[in-house]
């Protein structure tokens, strides 16, 4: 068996493939799924994946639950062209980019809402707060997808979707403790009937974490508790309603910036953040069900509050209240055999108020701002040819600061005569409006443009042996112009007015090119599976100091390595081997963050038929690394718990 485990391991290193994590993976790309298996993300509707033309992954229940992971970002960054930085351990702020695109050019979709913060000088969504919960599904779709995912979306789209119940009752739960103080539990209970579905569930995080001061003392540490739930009433066989809502409060320790010196040290700092999302939905079909309709409703509010305790006069440094409110029509048609179209409006209003007291004005006035933008958007899907399907699509966006923007994609997937080959290519546009403190901030610029991104990627995929062996390569490009970057004053800009400390204006451009390489072989209970990304990033900014330098945080190279045997009595061990290769922690490129490798265990034992025991070792070795400069991370940790069913 070990010359097999050997032989396959080396098959696959040579072939620069595998990934597609199966049962007991961490994460199943596009080239371990069954063909016929339907995703959402690509299409905003149910979708088999033969079809669709764009890169994506899933993370299935199955992924998740074996993967073991607490925080949703740790499993992100095992999948293809995702990269994540974090200011220190978790909790810590945690940026997740998508084939070199910026943190705020990724969308984020929890249960059907689109959530960022408004309040964010980028708009962008800090991750840190998002841990496992009773999250059943997670899809990334890589690529420019404005067309049907609006503003945002130009390196990715993470669509996020909480369990949904599957019998007339049902509990389920897992707890867990190990290094660090760390304990996590969560629980879980739902109902299926004809006409009514519901589920409740709730989970907690808390550890006493590593100092977020890389040469630190002081322990800070994180909570995190959370709830959901969703229910779904059947009116008629053609009318339904859904109701769905997710709330988390987090308690995170930092440390920061103490006078005298004002260096980075430990000190006594935190912060709260409360995040709620809520979606109410209207869903009927018509025309004997070709065409089904969705009116709903989104709304998300994330409030964000820093304390340091040694300030005197008011111990509240910042505060942010960011709102969005999203109405949305969406209809799907199938106009043929073959056929379908997907066509809808959304009307947006966000808004923010900020605040930093401080000892000297414990009351500053506080900043205040609101813009809406109207969205209409249309795709179509045929399958041309028997196996060629090819998808194209408009959108149009009405800013009321800003101005309109009209963008398209298209994409084609081809099944090649039952061979096991799958051809995929897809080209889409991405934009990503002003946010409301680059537009009114006291740094503000109303005549800012919206960041606009072209972006292609092209890929073969091929089923060897009845699904035995899968390997997939995937290239991209993407430009991307009118970027909005903060320029110092007093300078050259012409918005340098007097008296102006800075202004943000569309001075940057980028680019990023690169490979996917992803694959998996299973050789009786041995399971094998690995990725390979390379990501080329480039700051073409004219007239900049940075031109030609890579762009910070974005490591060139990164890999995953996955294997497990499935042995008898139920019990299964795994290994997982993360690469990263070295990137800029700068857009100077003068600092160096070094390489890194990690290596995690795995194990479980299914005791008996519901229950579930299982254990880990993180960074088996001790790796001494970083993600940001002078940010601390992780050393070794040992974690056993147990999950269970009903």
């Amino acid at each position: 068996m070990k010359r097999v485990l050997i032989s396959t391991t080396s098959l696959i290193s040579v072939l620069c493939a595998a990934q597609a994590f199966a049962e007991a993976a961490p994460s199943r790309d596009i080239a371990g799924l069954s063909q016929g298996e339907i995703v959402v993300t690509a299409t905003r509707t149910p979708q088999r994946l033969y079809k669709v033309g764009s890169s994506i992954t899933v993370l299935d229940i199955d992924a998740i639950e074996s993967s073991q992971a607490v925080v949703v970002t740790d499993l992100l960054v095992q999948t293809p062209g995702v990269s994540m930085s974090r200011n220190g351990g978790a909790g810590g702020t945690t940026a997740v980019r998508i084939r070199g695109a910026e943190t705020d050019q990724t969308v984020f979709v929890v249960d059907g809402v689109k959530v960022n913060d408004p309040s964010s000088p980028g708009g962008g969504y800090n991750a840190a707060d998002l841990v496992i919960g009773d999250i059943q599904r997670i899809e990334i779709l890589r690529g420019a997808q404005s067309t049907l995912w609006g503003s945002q979306a130009i390196g990715g789209v993470v669509n996020i979707v909480t369990a949904a119940p599957t019998k007339p009752f049902e509990v389920s739960g897992s707890a867990e403790g190990g290094s660090y103080a760390t304990g996590y539990g969560r629980i879980g209970a739902g109902g299926a009937s004809d006409r009514l579905d519901w589920r409740l569930a709730g989970s907690y995080y808390v550890s006493d974490g590593i100092s977020t001061y890389v040469g630190g003392t002081e322990k800070d540490g994180y909570q995190n508790a959370g709830v959901s739930g969703r229910v779904r009433f059947v009116v008629t066989d053609e009318v339904s309603v859904d109701l769905r809502g997710l709330y988390t409060h987090a308690h995170n320790q930092f440390d920061g910036f103490p006078a005298p010196l004002f260096a980075f040290a430990d000190t006594a700092e935190y912060s709260k953040t409360d995040q709620f999302v809520g979606y109410g939905g209207l869903n009927f079909d018509l025309l004997n069900g070709r065409l089904k309709n969705r009116v709903a409703f989104g709304y998300t509010e994330i409030s964000r509050d820093n304390f340091n305790p040694d300030q005197i006069v008011t111990t509240r440094t910042f505060e942010s209240r960011g709102r969005n409110k999203r109405w949305e029509y969406q209809g799907s048609l199938q106009i043929a055999e073959g056929w379908d179209a997907v066509f809808g409006a959304e009307h947006e209003k966000s808004s923010f108020r900020t605040a930093s007291p401080s000892s000297f004005n414990a009351n500053p006035t506080p900043a205040l701002a609101h813009a809406d933008i109207t969205s209409g958007y249309a795709q179509v899907q045929g399958e041309v040819i028997a196996g060629l399907t090819l998808t194209g699509g408009l959108r149009y966006d009405d800013h009321a600061t800003v101005g309109s923007r009209a963008l398209g994609q298209a994409a084609a997937a081809w099944a090649v005569n039952n061979q096991g080959t799958v051809l995929r290519a897809s080209f889409g546009q991405g934009f990503k409006a002003p946010t409301l403190y680059q537009l009114y901030s006291v740094y503000g610029n109303t005549a800012l443009r919206p960041e606009s991104a072209n972006s292609w990627d092209a890929g073969v995929e091929q089923h060897f042996l009845g699904d035995a062996l899968v390997l997939s390569a995937t290239g991209f490009f993407r430009k991307t112009t009118n970027q909005i970057d903060f320029v110092s004053c007093p300078g050259a800009n012409p918005l340098c007015l007097p008296g102006k400390f800075g202004v943000y204006d569309n001075i940057a451009s980028t680019k990023a090119q690169g490979a996917e390489l992803t694959g998996t072989a299973k050789v009786g209970d041995v399971t094998l599976q690995a990725n390979y990304t390379l990501t080329d990033t480039e700051n073409t900014s004219p007239g900049n100091a940075n031109r030609g330098k890579d762009l910070a945080r974005r490591p060139k190279h990164a890999a995953n390595l996955w294997a497990s045997y499935a042995w008898p009595m139920d019990v299964s061990t795994g290994v997982v081997v993360r690469y990263v290769g070295d990137a800029f922690d700068n857009a100077a490129n003068s600092f160096v963050l070094k390489n890194y490798t990690l290596v995690d265990l795995h194990a479980s034992w299914q005791i008996i038929e519901n229950v579930e025991v299982y254990g880990r070792i993180e960074n088996l070795f001790d790796e001494v690394y970083a993600t940001t400069r002078n940010y601390g991370t992780q050393g070794r940790a040992a974690y056993a718990g147990v999950r269970a069913k009903f």
